[in-house]
C-alpha cells in the first residue's frame, strides 16, 4: 500500500526552483500549478519554466493547468516534459479528445473538478483518464483552508472508480496537511498535493515522508494503491 505525495511548487521559492525540487527528492511527483489569470485570478508560470524545471530534477512533473483553452495548451506541456497533465473539465471543449491526445503523447491524462462541479455527469469519461483530481479548495491560490464538504465527493468518486473496476488515481489538492490528509485517505484519495505543509516545514523531505505515513496509516483508508508513478 502506498500513498503518493506531490509537493506543490506554488509554495516554493520561485527564485530557487531547482534547489526547491532537490529539497523534496523523496516525493513521488512535483506538482506544478499553471495559472493564466483568466480561468483563475492568479498568474504563475508556463511552458518555458516547466521545460527548465524538468531539466533540473528527476522527479516527474505533475502539471495542473488552471487555464482557459487547455485543448490547445495541454499537449504543449507534455512536449515540455510533464509526465502527467491535468486539465479542468470546466475549461475543456472536448475532454475525451484531449485526454486521448495527452496519453498519445506519452503522459498520464488527468481531469480536475472545481469544488462546485459534481463528478456524476462525467462518470462515462473515467475510463479515458489516468487520474481524477478533486479540488478541496477553490483553485487559484495556495495556503487556503481545506473544505471538509468535499469529503463526500471524494467518497462518491472512489465509489464510481470501483464500480467500473478502474485503476484510476484519485488526487486531492488544497489544504492538504498533517491535520487533513488522513480524512482524505479515509474518503478514498491516494494522491495528495501538499504545498505549505511541505515547503513551509523546516525539513521538506521529512514532511513528505510524514504525510505519506499519515495517509497510509489512516483508519479505513480505501483508495491507497501500489501503482508505479511512471506507468498507467
Amino acid at each position: 500500500m502506498a500513498a503518493q505525495i506531490n509537493p506543490s511548487i506554488l509554495s516554493a521559492d520561485f527564485s530557487r526552483l531547482a534547489d526547491e525540487a532537490k529539497a523534496v527528492e523523496g516525493a513521488d511527483w512535483l506538482h506544478v500549478d499553471v495559472m493564466d489569470n483568466h480561468f483563475v485570478p492568479n498568474l504563475t508560470l508556463g511552458v518555458p519554466v516547466v521545460e527548465s524545471l524538468g531539466k533540473a530534477t528527476d522527479i516527474p512533473l505533475d502539471c495542473h493547468l488552471m487555464i482557459e483553452d487547455p485543448d490547445r495548451w495541454a499537449p504543449r506541456y507534455v512536449e515540455a516534459g510533464a509526465g502527467s497533465v491535468t486539465f479542468h473539465v470546466e475549461a475543456a471543449a472536448a475532454p475525451v479528445r484531449l485526454a486521448r491526445e495527452i496519453r498519445a503523447k506519452g503522459a498520464r491524462a488527468s481531469m480536475a473538478l472545481r469544488p462546485a462541479t459534481p463528478i456524476e455527469p462525467y462518470e462515462d469519461l473515467l475510463p479515458e483518464l489516468d487520474m481524477l483530481l478533486v479540488m478541496t479548495v477553490e483553485p487559484g491560490f495556495g495556503g487556503q483552508a481545506f473544505l471538509d464538504i468535499m469529503l463526500p465527493k471524494i467518497r462518491r468518486t472512489r465509489e464510481l472508480i470501483a464500480k467500473h473496476g478502474l485503476e484510476l488515481w484519485l488526487q486531492v489538492d488544497g489544504g492538504v496537511s498533517a491535520s487533513t490528509i488522513e480524512r482524505c485517505a479515509e474518503a478514498g484519495a491516494d494522491v495528495f498535493v501538499a504545498g505549505s505543509a511541505v515547503y513551509g516545514a523546516q525539513d521538506p523531505a521529512k514532511a513528505v515522508e510524514e504525510l505519506r505515513a499519515l495517509a497510509e496509516n489512516a483508519p479505513g483508508a480505501t483508495g491507497l494503491c501500489g501503482h508505479s508513478t511512471t506507468g498507467r
